[in-house]
């Protein structure tokens, strides 16, 4: 899988959300590879847009369509400053991956001192385990930035959901896992998206 990351501000939430929407109707049916889209604005006005793809070349092939630049150079104007740009060769994902019946998605951005030994957590989370102690946890997507940066996306059954599970205590090997991942991570943010905008091809 292939992860594109797009962000920055914007001053009109739902002209943006109607631009993606026309891009779904009209020009989503020819972006071969696509396997779909998660986005929306935080209460800051921050867009954030994840978008998967089955490979580089696949997204790579999209964005030299012309009915895809067309689009872009219109869509670019809702934006008020930079669009920050970060495309991801290697992804991660556990349970589910990204889902359009999330209710509720946080994206987490930072940095990793050890990106082998982040690579090598993800690939060891027990999915069957997380699954227990989180069930509002759908899953999540975790894109490598290839300069030691990482976006990650994780879609929740809910918001009220999250956040009780949030306040859960977990099993003491549980914990120690986690902390040993935080520890790996510098210049975290968070950006929660309360109504996110999830896409799929139809």
């Amino acid at each position: 899988m292939f992860i594109q990351v797009i962000q920055g501000h914007v001053s009109d939430a739902a002209a943006l959300r109607a631009r993606l929407d026309r891009w779904q109707a009209d020009i989503a049916a020819g972006a071969t590879g696509w396997l779909g889209s998660t986005g929306g604005v935080t209460g800051e006005g921050t867009f954030v847009g994840v978008v998967r793809f089955e490979s580089a070349e696949a997204a790579q092939r999209n964005s030299d369509r012309p009915e895809q630049s067309a689009w872009w150079s219109e869509t670019s104007k809702l934006f008020t400053g930079e669009v920050t740009f970060h495309n991801c060769r290697e992804v991660l994902s556990y349970l589910r991956g990204g889902s359009d019946d999330a209710g509720f998605v946080q994206i987490i951005q930072g940095r990793v001192s050890d990106p082998a030994l982040f690579r090598e957590m993800y690939d060891a989370t027990d999915d069957e385990r997380l699954a227990a102690f989180r069930p509002d946890l759908i899953g999540g997507t975790v894109g490598l930035h290839g300069d030691g940066g990482f976006t990650e996306a994780v879609y929740f059954t809910s918001e009220k959901a999250a956040r009780e599970g949030e306040q859960k205590e977990p099993p003491a090997e549980m914990r120690e896992e986690f902390e040993q991942m935080m520890s790996l991570m510098q210049n975290v943010n968070y950006y929660d998206i309360s109504e996110p905008w999830l896409t799929s091809p139809r």
